[in-house]
């Protein structure tokens, strides 16, 4: 006999997992798009063969490679890692398996659901054995709340099992994720978010998130009051972003003072504070929140390749300042949340922007070495202390090495591409589709009020073209709609169904096209892409074009070292003359003076590197003499009010070469401009 409350669970599983979302009572602000499984969204092209790259290095095989998650792991009864890495590493490596329906992968990641489920306590109270229970042989429970471990890897397990249960509907998750947070409700008031480490008190937003999510198929009021539990317990991220005061505090101070609140780390989850709470309260604020602080943080910290400083900490918008590998990959991931309440184009457009930028930039081809910080005008990757607001003793934050600086990167840089592309496509209320970023897949799922199956195959080369084509392929008619994004740099776009014009498609808008659709129906989106020059800290220029930005192509010499605490690493040094500047008339005219030329194809074997880099500019430079390495970062050259750089200046007139950021390792992305 199957009991009443199984029978209960099995029907909600049962309902979420065959219908699309629907406004759900209590949320005032249910999410605009709603995520899809992992599993429906199968990758082609240039992405598949990055997943692919992936699985075949450390995403797929970190728990073999890097001792700390291989050596009896906490997340699997031992005594080994307990906290943040395993599930760091979990939180890309689940939706990999998935989206590559990998059999080996799958079972491997299965490992740590299952042993996360089934060594749930009767109070809810899930993860590693802690040491009080080694010693006593009890259980941790509400009434020894004191006696379990830190809340926040916690945070990133939940996260973990939810994409596990969108591709698998596993019938045992929301019992788990219900009986867990029945716990923490309770156990909050004597353990708080901050009594065992601040990351908690600092990354609660993450915790909300997922109980949020619990809500809308449980409808379970408990998980509200969790989350406003929580967010009375976390850091104020949205009044910090609304206040305006935080962001500019932390462009003026880099000492211990109320550091965690600008540890770029930290930042890049708080972005989607405002987003989860929002999506709760319904309040104007929180979306204000959003807006400005974003904006706010763009202005003050932000770099050309799309993401802010974060060295460790907020480091203002000079070019020569790094950034950490996991606030890229987790303001990615705040920003595909915040896409998802919102609905707001310029943050579907900003996470582009890092994905193909600065994301691609900072790993080797074969993902098994990374750069802890990255920086943006970066003539040499090397051992130092650079100017970074972390300085290691080693100097190894700059080197390109498995376990280089801290190893948190190591652990959390898979779920940037993996995310990524489990967000190419969101669900719609009515049954429909959104396509919310680009890139070449497929993919299959239901639609429409009847749930009918249908497969769209998007076949591009984009970001590195800039025509996309959807082809419907159904059984039988379906009506429905899909969503398209019209990016903001794109002034406007020619969108076709059938070879017939449907809409005026201006830039920075969504496009929903809502009708019956048969098989073999065919939506061609062309968005063309112009050259472009913005401006950055310390007046420097860069070249755009799409989502794409340009960098100044330099010879790469590569050479291998080894530090005896954190292993092998590679050093990269440029072979070219790097200290030239863009001329006051490609600045002015970049259309007219700067050229664009497709120089390869995108081939089977892609990989982010110098030699694959399929497009090239050419732009008019003068080289600067003087403009040299200082402390092993190149200081942008001071230029006058009007942005021209005054001194001396090569008379000889050049063509340099630009190539996509993301294909390049070092690099001038931000350059002065010169007669």
């Amino acid at each position: 006999m199957i009991s009443k409350s199984l029978f209960c669970t099995v029907l909600i599983v049962f309902l979420y997992s065959s219908s699309p979302a629907q406004s759900v009572v209590g949320l005032k602000h249910p999410a605009r798009y709603y995520e899809l499984a992992p599993n429906v969204i199968k990758p082609q092209g240039w992405l598949l063969r990055q997943l692919e790259i992936m699985r075949a290095g450390t995403t797929g095989h970190l728990d073999e490679v890097y001792g700390k998650v291989k050596n009896d792991n906490g997340w699997l009864g031992g005594k080994g890692d307990g906290w943040e890495e395993t599930p760091y590493w979990l939180d890309g490596a689940v939706p990999l398996a998935y989206l590559l329906d990998d059999t080996v992968m799958k079972a491997k990641v299965k490992r740590y659901v299952d042993w996360s489920i089934a060594r749930q306590r009767p109070s809810g109270y899930f993860g590693p054995v802690t040491r009080w229970e080694r010693e006593t042989g009890q259980a941790v429970d509400v009434a020894h709340a004191v006696q379990g471990e830190d809340w926040w890897p916690k945070m990133v397990m939940l996260k973990v099992i939810q994409q596990y249960y969108l591709s698998t509907h596993d019938t045992r998750v929301v019992p788990f994720m219900t009986r867990y947070f029945h716990y923490q409700l309770q156990a909050l008031k004597a353990a708080p978010l901050g009594h065992w480490t601040q990351w908690a008190t600092y990354r609660g937003q993450d915790n909300v998130l997922t109980a949020q999510w619990l809500y809308t198929i449980t409808k379970d009021p408990k998980l509200l009051a969790l989350a406003t539990l929580i967010q009375s317990q976390s850091a104020p991220w949205s009044a910090w972003f609304n206040g305006r005061s935080w962001v500019i505090n932390a462009a003026a101070h880099q000492n211990n003072e109320d550091w965690m609140s600008r540890h770029g780390v930290n930042v890049a989850m708080g972005l989607k504070d405002p987003a989860v709470h929002y999506e709760r309260t319904g309040e104007k604020k929180y979306l204000d929140a959003i807006h400005t602080g974003f904006k706010d943080l763009m202005t003050l910290h932000g770099l050309p390749n799309g993401m802010f400083s974060a060295d460790e900490d907020l480091h203002g918008n000079a070019p020569e300042q790094g950034t950490e590998l996991c606030a890229i990959t987790e303001a990615m991931y705040a920003l595909e949340t915040t896409v998802a309440v919102t609905g707001e184009v310029p943050y579907m457009d900003a996470i582009e922007r890092i994905a193909f930028n600065a994301l691609p930039a900072q790993t080797t081809d074969d993902y098994n070495c990374k750069q802890y910080f990255q920086v943006a005008n970066q003539v040499n990757i090397k051992r130092g202390v650079f100017n970074f607001s972390l300085p290691f003793e080693r100097g190894m934050n700059n080197v390109l090495g498995m376990r280089s600086g801290y190893t948190c990167c190591l652990a959390n840089m898979h779920q940037g591409w993996a995310k990524f592309a489990t967000h190419l496509w969101y669900g719609t209320s009515g049954g429909g589709l959104a396509a919310l970023a680009y890139a070449p897949n497929n993919i299959t799922t239901k639609v429409g009020s009847a749930g009918e199956p249908v497969t769209i195959r998007e076949t591009t080369d984009y970001p590195f073209d800039n025509t996309i084509t959807f082809t419907i392929q159904t059984a039988k008619p379906v009506s429905f709609p899909i969503v398209l994004r019209i990016p903001g740099w794109c002034k406007q776009a020619v969108l076709t169904v059938n070879g017939r014009a449907v809409k005026d498609a201006d830039g920075g808008k969504l496009v929903t096209i809502d009708r019956r659709w048969n098989a073999g129906d065919v939506i061609r989106l062309e968005l063309p892409m112009q050259v472009e020059v913005s401006e950055w800290g310390r007046n420097s220029r860069a070249v755009e074009r799409g989502p794409l930005v340009y960098a100044l192509k330099l010879g790469e010499r590569w050479e291998k070292g080894r530090d005896e605490k954190e292993g092998d690493y590679f050093s990269v040094f440029s072979t070219s003359d790097w200290n030239y500047g863009l001329t006051d008339s490609a600045v002015a005219q970049p259309g007219k003076m700067i050229t664009v030329r497709q120089v390869k194809p995108v081939s089977a074997d892609f990989n982010w590197n110098l030699e694959q880099a399929p497009i090239e500019l050419s732009a008019p430079a003068r080289k600067i003499p003087d403009w040299t390495i200082v402390n092993d970062v190149a200081p942008e050259p001071v230029t006058s009010r009007e942005g021209l750089y005054k001194g001396r200046v090569d008379e000889r007139l050049e063509r340099v070469t630009l190539v996509p950021y993301g294909f390049t390792k070092v690099r001038i992305v931000a350059f002065p401009t010169v007669k």
